[in-house]
Formats: structure tokens, C-alpha cells, sequence
């Protein structure tokens, strides 16, 4: 294969391709850059003719209005596209997942208007890990995923310091994000870890982690932006000018370190080992680069609280005019930092508590730069590969110290270490090196999941009659108590149903079997509707004929093991079997005591125990519908908006109860009648879901009217 098209996603931090804005979010940082220059190195490939990075479209006064374009280039064959998602401003990453669906949605759209599909998907994050599960689910596209920071291991590492759990989750989401995590794993081809201790001890933590799937790549760096001082490169005066203006003699070797102001980077403990040091003292001087900040004061709690530590330690050990601890500087700028510290014979601490990818140490080491570092993840590959300085135990304040005496005090064995470094980069940490294994493994993927792939494309490309050729947009309403529950409201919704414009199609989509909807429909006296999305989506059928979408049913039967789920369910509390006319091949229903009934966490987990693949609905605090990974009401109405060319603005969906969010949220436009039961109430303040204030059939009409859905069709209709 010598065309590849791969689609990259990444929703962290602010992406641009000059530069970037790190320490926004608190994992992102270097990861960031990991992805905007991989993005690079894949384009300059020959086998590579393009490369797509969709990110989020962020339009917000406090950063640049770069954010704001939609599209950037990063090269001949690589581009940023910034896709709208939720609110224009900027967003932390643990307020994101409302958003999200919307981005599966926008994502999809963008995709249809492009030449070719990708080849694969490659996801960063968690988020955007969701993103890419949901549409390499659609699309058949096989999902590669980099974690980057892990959410049970973030978790622990929270708890052990003290943190309440309720507090943590309020804050980070953990529940969502671990759930997310989870089923990323079940999916996704294929796992890329940066060392085998985040393959082995963080991604270990997942019930869902399958060795054989991952793939271990050290992470590239930029040699010709990260290089060792010599003559050809210019002193670094800006580098100087903001470091040396708090130091009393700023031509002493510079111990420098450079990350975010976060307690796991422990850097309370290396301004311990530094003061507590009489050597250091009078041969070093310590460089801190943490962060750019305008007040202390404005910062997030947990970065006031470090940012304080460390000046009250400052002033502790009295090291006024020995350390430097600079306000602002450019992202430009970080890699003179480097060089000016080389040139001064220094030396590179990193004391995190845990450092699973270790980004600065390859670029120190790239600069020529000795290092210390925490013996904690990534760390132990770079030294060992690199063999250009000593792990410490981070915990351990006298060791930092004796480790960065050691790493100074010989001016032979320093030489020796600054060479290594700038080796050991070149062979084993250089963008190239990285891409060539990427490429490797993606091939021999590729070649292994082509059939599977032809086979799931062919839904979509397969030339087929278009079912309801003329229309443009959907009406899709739930049944019961949102379409039925009113029969005064039903007629006057009717009425204004039978004057929309022929181009209006109009569809239903229930928990109910097909048989059951059309007899209800049939009792209430509603037309056959053009489409019939039933069993909580695991259904779809056409009318008159109710034909059946073949092709939705071979989709959705991935990793379907219904039997195995009813076994494994078999017993719990609280949930009994629905009667045998409710259960269909792609659907297994429950009735719920939520009295009794465990929490679904415990269930899906279960479920996982076990190997087995599924999307639990729960509804009115009654019913709990299982399905098939891919089968969901609003997985079918996305199904059918790729499938007919329809953009999702082009379906107006109501509903009124759990089973209706997936189909309520995204690009959808989304109507919640007033009768609606409280689980749709977090819904709330969507841009693109309107809570009717009347309810049952006369709400959907109110939604109708709010965002002309017809009006406006029917004056295209008279204008042409």
C-alpha cells in the first residue's frame, strides 16, 4: 500500500502548527507536540499522501486567533482541520464529553466531503479516543489509539495523595473517562505505548487491555530544533536574558528542569535536594520552567498550591540569586533553555513522582544535556538507550542530590554522557526512527484487517437504491409519550404533518419491536411512517414494504454474543427477563428493580470480566435494554445520514426518555418534550436541543415551529 490517508484526532490543549500553547490542560504538554510533529513525519513519507489532524475549532479572545482557522497546513501532505464542537471558547479537557457526539457528527460530515475515506484513524486521549471508536464503528475503519495519560493510573496516583473520591470525580470525571478507556480498549486494532513500563503497569490496570494488541514506539524528537550548542548556532540571548536576571552569578553550571506546576512532578523535592546541598549551593545555580503565569493567584487550585510551595522553599533554603523561576517565555524558547544549559556544563532534572512518556529528558538529551531522572517510567528506556546519565529514586531527596553532584562533578564524564546523549537520540528517539516502525506495524495491520474492512465498506458503498429518494430532511420522533400519550395532541400534530413538503420524510425510532410498532401506530391511528427504527435501535425497516436494512444488521453483529450475555447476567439483581416477544436477535431486555438492582457500572464490568461486547441502556429507572456495541437509536440515525448524503442538521429527533439521548445529542437538531423523565434534565443548555415547554405530540410540533423544521421547506417547495 503506497497511498495511505490516515486521519488523526486530538481535543487536548490549543494545536497549531508554528507553535503551541502547552500547560493548558494538566496532561497535555509535550504529548501535544507529539501529535501535531507526527503529523508531520507521516506527510513527508512516501507511502503517505495525506495526512488529516481534526481538532477542535476554538474561537476565544484570551488565546490566538489562530484557534480559530479552520484549516491549517503543516506541510505538501498534512493539514490541521478544526472542526466546531459545544462552545467556541476554550474548554478543559474533563468539561469536553457533552460535546462530543457533535463531533462524531461534524467528523463524519467532513469525511463524506472528502475524496476517499482514510485508511485508518489514529486517536490521542481518551476524548478523542471516543471520537475515533465511534467512527471507525460507522465506517469500518480499523482505530489505532495512543493513550498518553492513562485515567485509573491519574486516579490512583490522586488518592494516594489524600484526594476525596467524590471531589476527584467532580473534578475529572474519572467514571466516564476509565468507562471510555475501557471500551477504546475492547475496539481499537491496535495500541501504542512510548516504553513497555506504560505498556506493562499503566495500561495492565484495564480489564480490557490485550498485550498482543499493543505495540511499543519511542516517541521521535525534532533534532534540528532540539541540537547541542556549537559554533554554527547563535548563543541564546533571549534564553540568557530570562534566566540570568535572577541570579546573583549565572555563569555557574545550570541545573534546569522544565514542566508543569503539578504535584507529580515533584518539584518540592528537587528545591529540597538543591538547598539541602552545600555543594550545590556554591557550584550550581537551579533553573525552574514551570509554566507561563500572569498571577499566581489566577491559577487552578492544585498550581497555586505548588507554585506557593515552591516560594516558600525558595525562601526556606535562602536561595534568592541561585535559582531562577521566570514568569513568562515562548514556546520558541524552550529549547534554548537547553542549549544555554549545556553550555554552561549543567544538568537536566526530572524528579517526577511518575513519568510515563518523558518528552523533555529526549529533548535535553538531543541538546547535548546530562540528566537525572525519576527511575519511574519512561525514564529507564531513554537512559538505557541513551546512556547519558543516572536514575533516581524520587522520593529519595538525598539521592537527587548526590545524583546531581555526581552528574557535575567530573567534567570527563559529563563530555562522555553529552555525547551519548546526542547519539542515543539520533538512533532511537529521531522522527524518522519513529515512523518507520509506525509503518511497519500499520501495514502488517492493514494487510491483516483488509478483507474485514472491504467487507464492512460495502455497506456504505455497495450501489443500492437510496429507500426514499426524494427526501432532504427527517422528522424522527420516540413513541411512547413523546409521538403517543395525547390523542388531542396527536391530531393536531398530524395535521401540521400532512402539509410539510413532500421532500419532509418522517420515521419513528422506539425500544418497541416492529411488530409492536405498528400495532400501537395502527391503535392511534398514525400513518406508516417512511422509516422505522425499532428495538432501541438494533432495527431498521422502510415502509411500505418494511424492508429491512440487511446492511444495518450485518454492522451491528460485531462481537454479538447474546447468548453468553444473558448467561452472564443471569442472576443478578434486580433485573428480570421481559417477556419472550420483547427480546429480538440484536436485543436483550430487562425489567429493573432499582432497589435491588446493582449499579451499572458493576454490570458493564461484568461484562467486560468476560469478554463480552455490548451498549447497556438504561431508561426510566424500569428498563435496561442490551444491545450489540454498535446498535443504538442514535447509531442508526447516523448509520442513515452517511449512508443517504443527508448532513445530521438535516433530522429533527424528539424524545422523552433515557433510550432517546444518543439520537438527542450531536448534530442532530433535538426536541425533549415537557413530559420528559428526569434523565434527559442534565440536556439542558445544548445548543441544539430545545425542551418544549408542551408535551407529548404538541411538544414536537412546538420544536417544529422553533426551528422552522418544515416551514421553512415548504417555502423552498413554493419557490421553486
Amino acid at each position: 500500500m503506497k497511498d495511505l490517508y490516515i486521519l488523526m484526532l486530538s481535543l487536548h490543549g490549543l494545536i497549531r502548527g508554528n507553535d503551541l500553547e502547552l500547560g493548558r490542560d494538566a496532561d497535555t504538554g509535550g504529548q501535544v507536540l507529539y501529535v501535531v510533529e507526527l503529523a508531520r513525519a507521516l506527510a513527508r513519507q512516501h507511502e503517505v499522501v495525506k495526512v488529516d489532524l481534526l481538532t477542535r475549532r476554538i474561537e476565544d479572545s484570551s488565546v490566538s486567533a489562530d484557534y480559530a482557522r479552520p484549516e491549517e497546513m503543516l506541510g505538501d501532505n498534512a493539514r490541521i482541520i478544526r472542526l466546531p464542537c459545544g462552545p467556541r471558547r476554550y474548554l478543559r479537557k474533563e468539561s469536553l464529553w457533552p460535546y462530543l457526539d457533535q463531533l462524531v457528527d461534524r467528523a463524519l460530515l467532513f469525511l463524506r466531503e472528502q475524496k476517499r475515506l482514510p485508511d485508518v484513524i489514529h486517536s490521542h486521549y481518551a476524548d478523542a479516543g471516543y471520537v475515533g471508536m465511534q467512527l471507525s464503528q460507522l465506517l469500518g475503519i480499523p482505530q489505532i489509539h495512543t493513550g498518553h495519560s492513562l485515567g485509573r493510573s491519574k486516579q490512583q496516583r490522586l488518592l494516594a495523595q489524600g484526594r476525596k473520591p467524590q471531589a476527584l470525580e467532580r473534578q475529572f470525571s474519572f467514571h466516564r473517562r476509565i468507562s471510555t478507556e475501557e471500551a477504546i480498549l475492547q475496539h481499537a486494532s491496535l495500541i501504542i505505548t512510548s516504553t513497555p513500563q506504560e505498556s506493562d503497569e499503566q495500561y495492565g490496570l484495564y480489564t480490557n487491555y490485550h498485550r498482543e494488541r499493543a505495540v511499543v514506539i519511542p516517541p521521535g524528537t525534532d533534532i534540528s530544533r532540539f541540537s547541542p550548542p556549537s559554533r554554527r548556532i547563535a548563543p541564546e540571548p533571549e534564553a540568557a536574558r530570562l534566566i540570568d536576571r535572577f541570579l546573583t552569578h549565572p555563569r555557574k553550571p545550570l541545573v534546569l528542569t522544565i514542566c508543569r506546576p503539578e504535584m507529580r512532578k515533584n518539584l518540592g523535592a528537587l528545591i529540597a535536594a538543591f538547598g539541602s546541598s552545600p555543594e550545590l549551593h556554591e557550584h550550581a545555580n537551579l533553573a525552574i520552567i514551570a509554566g507561563n503565569r500572569e498571577d499566581i493567584r489566577k491559577l487552578d487550585v492544585a498550581q497555586i498550591e505548588v507554585m506557593t510551595d515552591l516560594l516558600l522553599d525558595i525562601d526556606l533554603y535562602d536561595l534568592w540569586g541561585k535559582v531562577a523561576l521566570p514568569k513568562q517565555h515562548k514556546p520558541a524558547d524552550i529549547a534554548g533553555f537547553y542549549r544555554l544549559a549545556a553550555r554552561r556544563r549543567g544538568i537536566f532534572v526530572n524528579p517526577a513522582l511518575t513519568e510515563p512518556f518523558g518528552l523533555t529528558l529526549i529533548e535535553a538529551a538531543a541538546s547535548g544535556l546530562p540528566i537525572v531522572a525519576t527511575e519511574d517510567g519512561g525514564p529507564r528506556d531513554i537512559v538505557a538507550h541513551c546512556k547519558n546519565g543516572v536514575l533516581v529514586n524520587p522520593m529519595d531527596i538525598k539521592a537527587i542530590a548526590e545524583a546531581i553532584e555526581y552528574g557535575l562533578a567530573d567534567s570527563t564524564r559529563w563530555r562522555r554522557w553529552s555525547r551519548n546523549g546526542i547519539a542515543g537520540v539520533r538512533n532511537y528517539y529521531t522522527w524518522d526512527a519513529h515512523v518507520r516502525k509506525y509503518l511497519r506495524v500499520l501495514f502488517r495491520l492493514l494487510h491483516q484487517e483488509r478483507k474485514q474492512i472491504r467487507r464492512t465498506m460495502a455497506i456504505y458503498q455497495r450501489p443500492q437504491r437510496h429507500p426514499l429518494p426524494l427526501i432532504s430532511h427527517m422528522l424522527i420522533s420516540d413513541i411512547d409519550n413523546t409521538l403517543l400519550g395525547d390523542r388531542a395532541a396527536l391530531r393536531r400534530f398530524l395535521t401540521i404533518l400532512r402539509a410539510t413538503p413532500p421532500n419532509l420524510g418522517f420515521g419513528v425510532a422506539t425500544g418497541r419491536t416492529l411488530e409492536s410498532t405498528l400495532k400501537i401506530l395502527k391503535e392511534w391511528g398514525v400513518p406508516l411512517p417512511d422509516v422505522l427504527i425499532t428495538a432501541v435501535g438494533s432495527e431498521i425497516n422502510y415502509g411500505p414494504e418494511l424492508r429491512p436494512d440487511i446492511g444495518w444488521q450485518n454492522f451491528i453483529k460485531y462481537l454479538w454474543r447474546r447468548d453468553a450475555i444473558e448467561s452472564a447476567l443471569d442472576g443478578v439483581p434486580g433485573l428480570t427477563l421481559q417477556a419472550k416477544e420483547n427480546q429480538r436477535e440484536f436485543k436483550l431486555s430487562y425489567n429493573v428493580d432499582p432497589e435491588k438492582m446493582p449499579p451499572m457500572a458493576k454490570i458493564r464490568a461484568l461484562l467486560r470480566e468476560q469478554k463480552l461486547s455490548a451498549h447497556l441502556v438504561y431508561s426510566r429507572q424500569a428498563y435496561l435494554d442490551i444491545l450489540p456495541l454498535r446498535g443504538s437509536k442514535g447509531g442508526a440515525i447516523r448509520y442513515l445520514a452517511y449512508k443517504w448524503g443527508l448532513p445530521l442538521r438535516s433530522f429533527l429527533v424528539a424524545g422523552d426518555s433515557g433510550n432517546d439521548r444518543e439520537m438527542l445529542i450531536g448534530d442532530t437538531l433535538g426536541v425533549i418534550v415537557a413530559n420528559h423523565s428526569p434523565e434527559l434534565a442534565s440536556l439542558r443548555g445544548n445548543e441544539q436541543i430545545y425542551f418544549a415547554r408542551a408535551g407529548y405530540a404538541d411538544g414536537i410540533a412546538e420544536g417544529m415551529a422553533h426551528y422552522e423544521f418544515g416551514t421553512s421547506l415548504m417555502e423552498t417547495a413554493n419557490d421553486t
